[in-house]
C-alpha cells in the first residue's frame, strides 16, 4: 500500500455515510466525531428501493410514489447536514433511487470517497446471527476501507489523561500487512496506543501437538518483528498480545477490556466475506463490538471496484 493511499484512508477527506435512516441516530455521533478529527467532509446517502417508495391509494391500491419516499428521506437526512454544518463540517445529503449496495458503490466512487460508513444490526436467535445484508455486500464489494457501526457500538467515555487505544486483530498473513499498516496510521494520528492481537487455538490442542504457546510461541515473535516494521518511524507506542482461545470471542474480550476505540480487521474474501458460514469471525465481531470496526479487504490494495455504477434517479442537496 502506497504511502498516500495509507495516508489518505487513515485520515480521510470525504468520508461517505450509508444510511437506511432508522440508523441515523446510531451512525451520525461517529461520522461527525471523525470528521471534526480529521476535516472531511461528510456525504450521507439513502438508497430508496422499489419497494419503500410503494404507496396506497384512497381505495386500497398501491402505487409507486418516488417523489415522496425522495421527501421523507431527506426531512430525516437534511437535519444532519445542518447539525454537521454549525460545527463547521461540509455535509451534504443525497438520496437515490436504487439498489443500495451499487448506489454506495457508485457515490464511493463519483465523490472520491476515501472512508465507508455504515450500520450492522445483530439478532440473536439460538445463537444465530444477522448481519445486514447491505452491509455484507458492502464488504464484499467496495474496495475502501468500511467503519460498520453495531448495535452494541458507543463513543468512548475518555477520563482526561488516558490514551486512546487501537486494536487491530491479524492473522498475520503477508496480504494483512495493509491493514496492520492502516491501523498503525489512524493510531498514530489520534496520538493512541496501538494493540496488535493475534488469536491461537486453545493452549491444550497446541501442547499436544508440542507446540510453543503464549509467548513462546512463533506468533508472539512474528508480532513482535510486525510491531517493530508497522511502528518503524514513528513514535507509536505498540504493544503485541497472543491470546489463546475462539477469534471472534477473545477479539471482542480484548477490546472490551481495553476499551477500544476502534476495532482494525484485515480479511480475506474467503474467510470474513464470501463463505461466512465456515468462518463467522469477522461477521460476530461486526455485529457485537462495542466500539467501530474497520475492515479492509486484502484485496482492497490492487483491485479495481467491481460493483458497476448505475443509472438513477437521484436527488443531491
Amino acid at each position: 500500500m502506497s504511502e498516500s493511499v495509507s495516508s489518505r484512508w487513515s485520515r480521510p477527506a470525504v468520508i461517505l455515510v450509508a444510511t437506511d435512516l432508522s440508523d441515523l441516530e446510531r451512525l451520525m455521533p461517529f461520522a461527525l466525531e471523525q470528521a471534526s478529527q480529521t476535516g472531511a467532509r461528510l456525504i450521507l446517502l439513502h438508497a430508496i428501493a422499489t419497494a419503500t417508495a410503494m404507496s396506497v391509494d384512497a381505495v386500497g391500491m398501491p402505487y409507486y410514489d418516488p417523489a415522496g419516499a425522495l421527501e421523507f428521506a431527506e426531512k430525516a437526512i437534511i437535519p444532519w447536514c445542518e447539525t454537521a454544518r454549525r460545527r463547521n463540517i461540509p455535509c451534504d445529503a443525497l438520496v437515490r433511487e436504487g439498489q443500495a449496495t451499487q448506489q454506495i458503490a457508485a457515490a464511493a466512487r463519483q465523490f472520491k470517497a476515501d472512508r465507508v460508513l455504515l450500520g450492522t444490526r445483530s439478532r440473536s436467535k439460538l445463537g444465530k446471527l444477522l448481519l445486514g445484508s447491505v452491509a455484507e455486500q458492502v464488504l464484499r464489494s467496495v474496495n475502501l476501507p468500511v467503519l460498520t457501526v453495531g448495535p452494541e457500538a458507543h463513543l468512548p467515555v475518555e477520563p482526561s489523561g488516558d490514551q486512546r487505544v487501537v486494536l487491530h486483530a491479524t492473522t498475520l498473513r503477508e496480504t494483512s500487512r495493509p491493514s496492520a499498516a492502516l491501523a498503525c496510521q489512524i493510531a498514530s494520528s489520534q496520538n493512541a496506543k496501538l494493540v496488535l492481537l493475534h488469536v491461537l487455538p486453545p493452549m491444550d490442542e497446541m501442547q499436544l501437538k508440542g507446540l510453543p504457546t503464549g509467548f513462546d510461541s512463533t506468533a508472539m515473535q512474528e508480532l513482535r518483528i510486525l510491531a517493530q516494521q508497522t511502528g518503524a518511524g514513528c513514535c507509536l507506542n505498540i504493544e503485541p498480545v497472543v491470546v489463546h482461545g475462539n477469534p471472534s470471542i477473545e477479539i471482542l474480550s480484548e477490546a472490551s477490556d481495553r476499551k477500544a476505540s476502534l476495532i482494525v480487521l484485515g480479511a480475506t474474501q474467503r474467510s470474513a466475506f464470501e463463505n461466512l458460514t465456515r468462518d463467522r469471525t469477522v461477521y460476530r465481531v461486526l455485529a457485537h463490538a462495542r466500539c467501530p470496526v474497520l475492515s479492509l479487504r486484502e484485496s482492497s490494495v490492487s483491485t479495481p471496484d467491481e460493483v458497476p455504477a448505475p443509472a438513477a434517479t437521484a436527488r443531491h442537496r
